[in-house]
């Protein structure tokens, strides 16, 4: 009897372990829903202190279609998402909006937030996660993390993620699937933007107005072996 329940549990957890794995890595790949001029245009030309007035005189959140990932990465730093936006913060959220580099920590590392409404989009080392109301998609990111497990020829293959950002006393937080445990802990501590990641780093951020050169194009991600 305990061998056979045994041989149950192995044969249940080795399904289990290969669904997962199918969902992460093999199954189709969320939909680009973003819109193509963005991806197409040159985000390092933009001055990134000078930001949108939020005033309400322009499109909503819901207005804009969901930006994600193309593929694991993008080829080249996007235009912002949500640069036609100016819908107002909602009550209880910081404005965290710019670009930033790590000066502890992470040192260099660089991301862009943007801000509209009750949505926010992180933009950095390849990936765009974009939480929020828009014209196309859920609340929560559907995405790819951007670091590239293994490829079959000239196919990358990536896992896809899904987190909803919400405030808490101007704490932006980083829930798995939207109601998960806090992953990733955002909020501006003085002038700086810090950055508390689930491995217990934290990186504290300065302002920049341009994008450094080195990063314009992201570097590759991951252990990428090789079948």
């Amino acid at each position: 009897m305990l061998t056979r329940f045994v041989s149950g549990m192995v044969v249940v957890l080795a399904f289990t372990i290969s669904g997962v794995f199918w969902f992460v890595f093999l199954s189709q790949r969320p939909p680009l829903t973003i819109d193509p001029a963005i991806l197409a245009g040159d985000g390092s030309v933009v001055n990134y202190c000078e930001l949108p007035v939020l005033d309400g005189s322009g499109k909503n959140a819901a207005d804009i279609p969901k930006g994600n990932t193309p593929g694991c990465s993008y080829s080249h730093f996007p235009l912002p998402i949500l640069g036609a936006c100016t819908e107002p913060l909602p009550e209880g959220a910081d404005d965290i909006r710019g670009l930033w580099i790590g000066v502890t920590g992470n040192v260099g590392h660089v991301e862009r937030v943007e801000q509209c409404g009750d949505r926010i989009v992180v933009t950095s080392s390849g990936i765009i996660h974009d939480s929020g109301p828009n014209s196309t998609a859920g609340f929560n990111t559907d995405d790819t993390e951007g670091s590239v497990l293994f490829t079959v020829g000239n196919t990358e293959y990536c896992p896809r993620t899904s987190a909803g950002m919400f405030w808490n006393d101007d704490v932006l937080d980083f829930r798995i699937f939207g109601w998960g445990p806090v992953v990733v802990r955002r909020y501006m501590e003085g002038d700086q933007l810090v950055w508390e990641y689930v491995d217990g780093s934290v990186t504290h951020m300065d302002r920049l107005c341009q994008l450094p050169e080195e990063h314009k194009v992201p570097k590759p991600r991951g252990r990428r072996y090789a079948f």
